[in-house]
């Protein structure tokens, strides 16, 4: 079957290999795809993966050699999965590749905000430190998170994990989840508890049009004047004009981002001015060991699929 790779750029820009995938069949690879190239590359395929490409209804009613979606992710928002489940065409995507490195990214931002790492470093490389009086300065109050609670929005893997880290730095643990079973020194709660009690909150739960703005002004307006938000899931979780808002108004003491409602971000987007507000472009997922584990299972689904044993299908 025909293999094409719509985007492959940011899953593999060259320090990993291709060389699994191809004899699974013929195979193209492309490194983006540009909206208007997309039914022409994908057209003579039989097997689409894509990361963030859209597929949508009517881009998947213009491919009638389609039989499989791959999506290199986890999320997989960017197909229309309903219109793919019409057709029989099974979108598998890949569930558990990035679960450490994006609680690792939760514990970088974090650390970031309590003890200013990257701040007081370009403070010694700018001379700072050599010219001061004492053996040590610091330009921000240092917070240690021993004691403090963190809350924890959504309670999958990554949310397990991230607790998992807190635990072992001395965090209590509050979680908000639907179907959570009980867990060793975790508490569950519903939000609005949540966000009141926390001194650190971390968002962990899928976009759905319930959790769309989970974060909003006036859940923003129940944290601590102390609190900090972290944000390595989704960008549209949160009302990013009422966070800018907050932050101007010391009504929080600081976030760390991962993830923006629209990325890239545009020039004047509201929180890339914001006091205290370290944001990364999205990289919580692309350690090198979990781009690995990607394709690693992007080709295991791809020969389930050609077994006939499809896994991974998001849309049964």
């Amino acid at each position: 079957m025909q293999i094409v790779l719509l985007d492959g750029y940011t899953n593999n820009p060259g320090d990993l290999s291709w060389a699994d995938l191809k004899p699974l069949g013929p195979c193209t690879i492309y490194d983006r795809t540009p909206p208007a190239e997309t039914v022409a590359r994908a057209a003579p395929a039989e097997i689409v993966l894509t990361n963030k490409t859209v597929l949508s209804r009517a881009v998947i009613d213009r491919l009638p050699r389609l039989r499989y979606i791959g999506v290199l992710a986890t999320g997989y928002d960017v197909v229309d999965a309903a219109a793919a489940r019409q057709r029989n065409i099974p979108v598998c995507n890949v569930p558990n590749y990035a679960t450490q490195s994006v609680a690792q990214m939760v514990f970088a931002h974090l650390l970031n905000l309590t003890l200013h790492v990257a701040d007081h470093g370009h403070g010694v490389a700018e001379g700072r430190w050599s010219q001061s009086p004492d053996f040590c300065y610091w330009d921000f109050p240092l917070v240690e998170l021993a004691g403090l609670t963190m809350g924890l929005i959504g309670f999958g893997r990554i949310g397990r994990a991230t607790g998992e880290i807190a635990l072992a730095m001395g965090m209590k643990i509050l979680a908000y989840e639907k179907a959570a079973a009980a867990c060793p020194n975790v508490r569950f709660v519903d939000l609005d508890e949540l966000f009141r009690q926390s001194d650190v909150v971390s968002l962990h739960c899928p976009l759905t049009p319930e959790t769309r703005e989970v974060v909003n002004a006036d859940r923003l307006a129940m944290m601590k004047r102390s609190a900090y938000l972290i944000n390595t899931s989704r960008g549209p979780l949160v009302d990013e004009l009422a966070l800018a808002d907050a932050l101007r108004a010391g009504q929080i003491a600081g976030a760390g981002l991962d993830v923006l409602s629209t990325e890239p971000p545009p020039a004047d987007h509201p929180l890339l001015t914001a006091p205290n507000c370290c944001i990364t472009p999205h990289i919580a997922w692309a350690t090198r060991a979990a781009r690995a584990r990607l394709l690693d299972t992007t080709v295991q689904n791809i020969r389930a699929f050609l077994a006939g044993k499809p896994q991974n299908v998001v849309n049964p």
